[in-house]
């Protein structure tokens, strides 16, 4: 990341919106978006991989559910907050991961200029790569700042987005249990 020409970015925003970049209140602002961005697009470079392919064996092949994992991330149209909560199911074929690598692989492509639509596939895809479940599921609800406080002005409103990998796309039983669980 170039935390120069983030700076630089920034000092010319404020000039473009008629602000004066040396006063008080906006002397460090430049630094301090630069500092945010590391933060925010931490995710850039990585991949779910590493956090998924340490697996332990299991008998269970029941549905494991991880809900109500919370994220943040930004509309690459607008680089605006979208925030909500993802649910994911995996039906284990002997093999499971550690509850905590799930949300880390939320936070891998949260943290990152990102489409809703996309988030919600990429993290199932990679549970599918790397975990070679039986199937996966991924619900997302999220509030997109980019529609509530600009455009439309409609805050409060949730877009939701499901993805199905194997038997969630197949077996509509196994998919309503898990809607059930995370409703």
């Amino acid at each position: 990341m170039d935390k120069d020409k983030i700076e630089q970015a920034v000092k010319l925003l404020l000039e473009g919106i008629g602000e004066n970049p040396d006063r008080e209140g906006l002397k460090d602002t430049p630094t301090r978006v630069a500092n945010m961005c590391e933060e925010l697009f931490a995710g850039l470079g990585h991949n779910a991989g590493g956090h998924l392919s340490r697996t332990f064996n299991a008998d269970n092949n029941e549905m494991i559910i991880e809900k109500d994992i919370q994220f943040y991330s930004l509309c690459e149209h607008h680089l605006l907050p979208f925030y909500g909560k993802i649910h994911i199911g995996y039906v284990p074929d002997g093999k499971v991961v550690g509850i905590s690598k799930l949300a880390r692989t939320v936070e891998v492509y949260a943290r990152r200029a990102q489409i809703q639509e996309q988030l919600t596939s990429q993290i199932a895809d990679d549970i599918m790569r790397y975990l070679a479940p039986k199937g996966v599921i991924v619900y997302i609800e999220a509030e997109h700042m980019c529609m509530s406080m600009r455009g439309i002005k409609k805050p409060g409103t949730r877009t939701v987005t499901l993805v199905g990998r194997g038997c969630f796309e197949t077996d509509d039983r196994i998919k309503d249990t898990f809607l059930q669980l995370v409703k």
